[in-house]
C-alpha cells in the first residue's frame, strides 16, 4: 500500500510539470518576444510569406545594426545585445528568416542563403535602411556572410560571433538527403534537445536562462505542427552542407570581424565523416587563425572558455570584443 501511495503521489506531483511543457504551432503563437513583432509582407518563389522582426532604435539619424539568429534560434535571443547597442547609440534589427521564429513556414520553399539574404535586403528596403552593419552568428554567420558578398554597397561591417561555415563540411563529411535530417527531427523529444545544447554549447552547464532559450524547439516538438517544422528543418539543414560561404571568403570587400569562443567544438556532420578524414571538426581554438588567412580586411577576437554562444554565456565579456569590433 506504502508503494502504491507513494506512486500515486508522485504522479500527482509530476502532473502539474507535465501541464506547464510549452507546446507551439508553427508561428510560436503564445510566445512573447522581448519586443514588439512587427510583420513584412514579401513574395518570394511564387509564394506569399512574412517575415516577423523586431527594432530597438536610439534615433532617425542613428546607424543601423542587424542582428542574423542561429539555425536553433530566433530574433529573441539577441534581447541583451539589442539593448546593449541602442544604449550606445545603435538602431538595431531583428529579423526571423523565413523558416524560423515567428516568420512564415513554407515547406515547398528552396532554402537557400541567397534567397535569405535577399529577402534580408527587401526588409532593409521596406524600413528605409540603406547601410548597415550586419552580424550573424552561427548559422546566421553563414548568412551574414552571404548577404555581404551579395550587397557589399549595404554592409558596413561584417561581424562573425562562432559562424559555422568557417569549413566547406562536404569536403570532410557523406552527404545525407533532407529525409535523413526530417527523421532525426521528428525523433527530437524535450529531453534530447536540452541535453544537446547542455552538452554542446554549455560544456556541461545549465540554468534557468539557458533552459529558457529552449523553449521554442521543444515547444515546437510537443506542439500541432511538429510534423511541419521537421520538415522544414530538414531542408534548412541541406543549405548549410551544400551552399559554402567559405569557398568565397577572398572575395569579401567589407571590413570583417570574427568573435569566438575557443571551446565552441559546432561540427555539422562529424557524426558521418568520410572513413579517410582525419581531420578534426569545429576546433574553433584553430578556425579563427585558419579564417584570417583566407578573408582581407579580418580582424580576430577569441574569447578564451567560452563557447558556441558567447553573447548568453558571458555577456561582459563578450560585449567588450564587440565594442572593438564595431565601426
Amino acid at each position: 500500500m506504502k508503494s502504491l501511495l507513494t506512486a500515486a503521489l508522485l504522479l500527482t506531483l509530476a502532473l502539474p510539470l507535465a501541464a506547464a511543457q510549452p507546446a507551439y504551432d508553427a508561428r510560436l503563437s503564445g510566445y512573447a518576444y522581448p519586443f514588439p513583432v512587427r510583420i513584412h509582407s514579401l513574395s518570394s518563389q511564387g509564394q506569399e510569406l512574412e517575415m516577423a522582426y523586431m527594432t530597438l532604435e536610439a534615433g532617425a539619424d542613428a546607424p543601423w545594426a542587424v542582428l542574423l539568429h542561429g539555425k536553433n534560434f530566433n530574433g529573441a535571443y539577441w534581447a541583451e545585445t539589442a539593448r546593449f547597442l541602442q544604449a550606445r547609440g545603435w538602431n538595431v534589427l531583428m529579423p526571423d528568416q523565413v523558416g524560423f521564429g515567428k516568420s512564415s513556414k513554407p515547406d515547398t520553399y528552396q532554402y537557400s542563403f541567397a534567397a535569405l539574404a535577399a529577402n534580408t535586403a527587401g526588409l532593409l528596403d521596406a524600413l528605409g535602411i540603406g547601410r548597415a552593419v550586419v552580424v550573424g552568428h552561427s548559422m546566421g554567420g553563414m548568412l551574414a556572410s552571404r548577404f555581404a558578398l551579395q550587397h557589399p554597397e549595404r554592409t558596413v561591417e561584417l561581424i562573425l560571433i562562432n559562424p559555422i561555415g568557417l569549413e566547406n563540411y562536404l569536403e570532410f563529411v557523406e552527404y545525407r538527403d533532407p529525409a535523413f535530417f526530417e527523421a532525426n527531427e521528428k525523433a527530437l523529444t524535450a529531453e534530447k534537445i536540452r541535453a544537446y545544447q547542455q552538452a554542446n554549447y554549455y560544456d556541461g552547464a545549465w540554468s534557468e536562462r539557458y533552459a529558457a532559450l529552449t523553449e521554442p524547439l521543444v515547444g515546437w516538438v510537443q506542439g500541432p505542427d511538429r510534423d511541419l517544422i521537421a520538415r522544414v528543418n530538414a531542408r534548412t539543414y541541406d543549405m548549410i552542407f551544400t551552399q559554402p560561404v567559405v569557398t568565397e571568403f577572398q572575395d569579401l570587400t567589407v571590413p570583417v570581424s570574427l568573435i569566438l569562443g575557443t571551446r565552441d567544438r559546432t561540427g555539422p556532420g562529424r557524426g558521418w565523416k568520410r572513413p579517410d578524414v582525419t581531420r578534426e571538426l569545429g576546433r574553433y581554438d584553430r578556425l579563427g587563425l585558419e579564417t584570417l588567412a583566407r578573408i582581407p580586411h579580418a580582424e580576430l577576437f577569441q574569447l578564451e572558455g567560452l563557447g558556441h554562444l558567447p553573447q548568453i554565456e558571458d555577456f561582459a565579456g563578450f560585449s567588450e570584443a564587440l565594442v572593438q569590433a564595431l565601426p
